[in-house]
């Protein structure tokens, strides 16, 4: 037997397949978003921190009379104090210092030598950075810079704690939310030491100047 599709059939399939396209065409598109653009995570650089340092200085100490010039080198080591406060890229904050001091140097002078000699370093300082590139921290510092001056001749030492000035800059590193690494250059000048009679021997009286280069690492913890 032969089936013929008759006008009301065809009818009733066509009512049925405008509805089924028509729930098709209800159904809710797939919506494709990009996703939300999360910008690198920086350091919170705040608060306060205590540290560790060590490095290496050079420098040179002028003498008066007689008229020589010492290279004093040495190692420096000590402990670190600071605060930061960071509004938004900027870090401004205050960081001190004391170290021992192993620099020291010495010239030919009256048939023996002429020694300059620092044994402890001290210094207060203001910091400004820059927090724009993820955990980096590149400063500049300046401040104040305090420490002893011991020169030394034939005729015996005089030693004298001089107030002087320094300023470096600095690159730190956040390697976590509390610990930071940082590598550091500072100048510092003493100034001159009046060594008396000890310089220039009976009658004469020196001034003393020293000034140093310093390169160290540090190791801060931040509270």
């Amino acid at each position: 037997m032969k089936f013929k599709l008759t006008t009301p059939c065809l009818a009733v399939a066509a009512l049925l397949f405008g509805s089924f396209a028509a729930q098709a065409a209800d159904l809710s598109q797939p919506n494709y978003k990009a996703p939300a653009y999360i910008g690198p995570a920086y350091a919170n650089w705040t608060g306060i921190y205590l540290g560790i340092n060590a490095g290496y200085a050079f420098g040179k100490s002028d003498w008066d009379f007689p008229a020589v010039s010492p290279s004093p080198t040495g190692v420096v080591a000590g402990g670190t104090i600071g605060y930061n406060l960071q509004t938004g890229a900027w870090v401004w904050g205050i960081e001190g210092d004391f170290d021992y001091s192993g620099v020291k140097g010495s010239a030919d002078c009256f048939g023996g030598s002429c020694e300059t000699k620092n044994d402890w370093l001290a210094t207060a300082r203001g910091r400004i950075g820059y927090a724009g590139w993820n955990n980096w921290l590149p400063y500049l510092t300046g401040g104040a810079a305090g420490g002893d001056v011991k020169a030394s001749t034939f005729f015996g030492d005089a030693t004298k704690t001089k107030i002087g000035w320094t300023a470096g800059a600095g690159l730190e590193y956040a390697m976590s939310s509390n610990w930071s690494v940082k590598a550091e250059y500072l100048y510092v000048d003493l100034g001159s030491a009046d060594c008396g009679t000890v310089c220039g021997g009976a009658g004469v009286t020196d001034d003393v100047t020293l000034k140093m280069n310093i390169v160290r690492a540090g190791l801060n913890y931040r509270f």
